[in-house]
């Protein structure tokens, strides 16, 4: 054998001893493969931190549990500042691949001995907090491994009720027996929406403006009638309410300005533009605003909107401190001996035609109309300014019957009086009664129509009375009725009609209402179907025997059949046809005979 040879042979002994020796410095355990990490925010909507919202993190990884591999999954906090108090929770929730019965998944890892897989030490029901022992993955066998775990706050030590934006950062890494091979990260968020109640977007449909009289804070709009003279008195409040969705307040700026009379103030700002940096929602002072004289009459228009919300305009009326001129009516054309309510009106205006809305008093004209219906030299104070019919309402307690003169003045005195109303005159009357009757407001209705019935107590001269209680205007049978009538709404009953033994008269006409001065009434509505409704009644003992007559009180009204007169309608139309048919027949004829004439 040559040297060569020999060289060459020992060049391959040595190549091949090389080589195994490199076969033999491979590890005894495998590194996993594949290993991936998915995370999924969290979004917890209104609040509601719970499993259903919460950040959901997926592992999966190839492992040889020969050789002991295993994953291990914890998280850390990066970002908190929203709620430093926030605790959040790793928990495992359930595997993630198809061989999911050969993945374990334990709480802690533990021990490693060589060739022996990583024991489980504890269940996986547990929670971890941040920078915790982390979840351990392995198998029983070589398989893909894969398990879901999710992240969620603690709902009783969060502070849910704060919104905002939590980091945390999931670290991931890889085991070969006990040597870390790999790791890896990502970042998720778990997201507190606001609470809808919480929400500071002002809902314009929920927010309010009301201007009510005084010093207390609005809840409705008033119709406020002030005098004009300058005063630090708050004579109306203006309170600004802004809500959100849900009702709830949600502070905003407002601007607040007035034109014409008047001056606005908030705390020891007075103005007629005040700008409020936030009115601090509802229960809170920082949406009133004062509204004050400042010596002007006339209205004062006030304009009030927030960052979002335009209200409609408020008003406020200033009159003077004077009336120019009282306009004195009559409203009760009978008084009785006593207390008569509202039984004069007036109507005053100052220098601006302004409604003068003040104390006004009634006072008899003199010595002689004192003796009948007051004192001439002590007015009386009328009733506070009506504002639904724009007027004051004055009493007149009469001492006797008869008649008097009444004035309405603007002072508590005659000296004092600057604007003294027209001479009126009121009748006094203790009359009882002689005959009554009965009547329906109309002689025609509609099927169904709303009517009224009308009883009237009649003196001996035949004319209404002063109102009073009357009982046994009628026998105990009442009024009967042939027609089907209903009482407000109901069904049909004759109860109202028959219930007849106490009838208390009206003072005073009312449209409104539907009253009669001297009258009592009957609200009913008359029957569907066309026909004549006859009222009937005989007279009570309260009346004097001549006019306790049987059926000797009556009332009719007719109700229109509408198909009947449809058909009258038709009947009627035809019959003009027919006629004007025999018209143009005479007058065709008539024009063929003079025709003839002039040709012959």
């Amino acid at each position: 054998m040559s040297t060569t040879t020999n060289f060459k042979r020992i060049a391959l002994v040595a190549v091949a001893a090389l080589g195994m020796g490199v076969l033999s410095s491979v590890p005894a355990q495998a590194s996993v493969a594949n290993l991936t990490l998915t995370v999924a925010n969290g979004t917890a909507v209104n609040g509601k931190a719970d499993s259903s919202n919460a950040a959901v993190l997926t592992v999966a990884g190839l492992v040889d549990t020969g050789l002991s591999d295993s994953i291990t999954v914890t998280f850390i906090q990066k970002d908190i500042t929203a709620n430093t108090a926030a605790i959040a929770r790793l928990s495992y929730l359930d595997t993630s691949t198809g061989s999911s019965s050969s993945t374990l998944v334990s709480s802690t890892r533990g021990a490693y001995t060589a060739g022996v897989k990583v024991a489980a030490t504890a269940g996986t029901s547990d929670s971890k907090l941040a920078s915790a022992a982390p979840f351990v993955i392995h198998s029983t066998e070589a398989s893909y491994v894969g398990a879901k775990f999710i992240v969620q706050l603690e709902s009783k030590t969060a502070g849910l009720n704060t919104a905002g934006v939590f980091t945390y950062t999931a670290l991931v890494s890889s085991y070969a027996g006990a040597t870390l091979v790999s790791s890896t990260s990502s970042d998720f968020t778990i997201t507190i929406a606001a609470l809808a109640s919480a929400s500071e977007t002002v809902d314009s449909s929920k927010s309010t403006a009301f201007l009510g009289a005084g010093s207390s804070a609005a809840t409705a709009d008033a119709a406020v009638s002030v005098e004009a003279t300058a005063s630090a008195t708050t004579h109306a409040t203006l309170s600004v309410r802004t809500y959100n969705a849900s009702s709830v307040a949600a502070p905003e700026s407002i601007t607040v300005s007035i034109s014409g009379a008047g001056l606005l103030k908030t705390g020891s700002v007075t103005g007629t533009s005040l700008v409020i940096a936030s009115n601090g929602g509802s229960g809170t002072s920082n949406g009133d605003i004062s509204v004050l004289a400042d010596g002007r009459a006339g209205v004062g228009t006030i304009t009030v909107k927030t960052t979002t919300a335009t209200f409609s305009n408020k008003s406020i009326t200033f009159y003077a401190k004077a009336a120019k001129t009282i306009t004195a009516t009559v409203g009760t054309p009978l008084l009785k001996v006593g207390t008569n309510a509202k039984a004069v009106r007036g109507v005053a205006v100052d220098a601006n035609g302004v409604a003068w809305t003040g104390t006004a008093y009634i006072v008899a004209s003199s010595a002689t109309d004192a003796l009948v219906g007051g004192s001439a030299t002590t007015p009386v104070q009328c009733d506070s300014y009506d504002t639904t019919n724009a007027r004051h309402n004055c009493p007149v307690t009469t001492l006797t019957t008869g008649t008097a003169k009444f004035k309405i003045i603007d002072a508590a005195t005659v000296a004092l009086a600057t604007a003294t109303s027209n001479e009126i005159t009121v009748t006094v009357t203790a009359a009882t009664a002689a005959s009554v009757k009965v009547e329906f407001d109309k002689a025609t209705y509609a099927p169904n129509e709303r009517a009224m019935i009308y009883v009237t107590p009649l003196d001996a001269a035949g004319k209404a009375m002063q109102s009073a209680a009357y009982t046994q205007l009628f026998t105990s049978a009442g009024i009967s009725v042939n027609g089907a009538l209903s009482y407000t709404g109901t069904v049909t009953t004759a109860d109202s009609l028959t219930a007849v033994a106490s009838l208390t008269t009206a003072e005073q006409t009312s449209s409104t209402s539907r009253t009669r001065a001297g009258s009592f009434g009957f609200t009913v509505y008359m029957p569907s179907s066309g026909g004549t409704v006859t009222l009937t009644a005989t007279g009570g003992a309260s009346l004097p025997l001549a006019a306790q007559t049987v059926n000797g009180v009556t009332a009719t009204a007719t109700v229109t059949d509408s198909g009947a007169a449809a058909l009258a309608a038709v009947t009627a139309l035809a019959t003009t046809v027919a006629s004007l048919k025999t018209l143009i027949t005479t007058l065709t004829n008539l024009v063929l005979k003079i025709q003839k004439k002039v040709k012959a």
